[in-house]
């Protein structure tokens, strides 16, 4: 009896490694098809609206706070002493943005376009979802304060941007020079992205497979999935901020707008609903209205006529 017992304990010893090694493998594959840029399937391109910074732009680098070098566009708006920082998505580049960024151009803004780390011409061997960007973001705004102390300056961005500008908005050595953010699809956590990805894209549970991948990405890059939250940062923020979305975005869910709207701690708060808009697309589906919407909340706190 007592060599049964023995045996079976072995086999089942056996059976738990084996799920555990299965468990690393897929989270490390996870974590590869995800968050690494080198994996084949990711194509960090410098085409978009790339024509509209050429010959007027200039680079600008930043080292960050982990020894990256980090890579911006920057188009100065003579006499004008507003800036807005604009976060590019997932996969993109400063250039994609030149369309919000010709916008901003348009109300005097001077223009700073940060690649994310582990995109363009930024170093990184991860990208990590606007997390650690929000560092990074707080770095950037104070090379503007540093160049001019009298900045007033809009943190806007969309979709992993709109994360990044989130996230930065909780962060408490954030330059008082930052007079609102404007976020376009951004999601409410990684954590809770990445779930819907997971059942949508591989049909798999979240647990225990995004555990795992949570706990790979913790070793390799030092950050958790549900510690890279715009729900808790914004719980910490006094700063107005607009929140958009598209009725039809399932890539980021529609309803993680609500989510991230009633976690805003900051008095002033506004958010805006774009019917017939899927991921990305609200500026595109009725621009007169986004545009309308954003110019008026940001003239309110910091003024778009000089």
């Amino acid at each position: 009896m007592r060599r049964g017992w023995k045996i079976a304990l072995a086999a089942l010893a056996v059976l738990l490694a084996l799920a555990a090694v299965g468990l690393f493998l897929a989270g490390n594959y996870l974590f590869h098809y995800a968050l690494d840029p080198r994996n084949g399937d990711q194509e960090w391109t410098l085409e978009g609206d790339s024509a509209w910074f050429d010959g007027a732009s200039e680079d600008r680098w930043l080292t960050s706070h982990d020894g990256l070098k980090l890579h911006a566009l920057y188009l100065p708006k003579e006499g004008s002493h507003k800036y807005a920082v604009i976060c590019h998505g997932y996969g993109s580049a400063p250039q994609f943005g030149g369309y919000y960024a010709a916008k901003f151009y348009e109300m005097d803004f001077n223009i700073l376009a940060p690649a994310a780390r582990a995109h363009e011409r930024s170093e990184g061997a991860y990208v990590s979802m606007g997390w650690l960007e929000r560092r990074d973001i707080v770095a950037w705004v104070d090379t503007l304060v540093e160049q001019d102390p009298q900045a007033e300056i809009v943190l806007f961005g969309v979709s992993m941007g709109g994360a990044t500008v989130m996230m930065t908005a909780g962060e408490a050595d954030l330059s008082p020079r930052v007079k609102c953010v404007v976020e376009d699809c951004g999601y409410s956590s990684v954590w809770d992205e990445f779930a819907g990805q997971l059942r949508e894209m591989f049909g798999l549970p979240t647990f225990p497979v995004l555990n795992a991948a949570s706990m790979v990405t913790q070793i390799r890059a030092g950050w958790g999935f549900k510690e890279a939250s715009a729900v808790e940062q914004l719980k910490k923020t006094a700063l107005p901020m607009l929140f958009i979305h598209g009725e039809e975005d399932t890539f980021v869910p529609y309803a993680m707008l609500d989510v991230v709207y009633e976690a805003c701690a900051g008095p002033e708060k506004e958010k805006l609903s774009i019917p017939g808009a899927g991921h990305g697309e609200a500026s595109w589906e009725d621009p007169e209205r986004y545009w309308a919407a954003v110019e008026r909340f940001i003239e309110r706190y910091m003024g778009t006529k000089e």
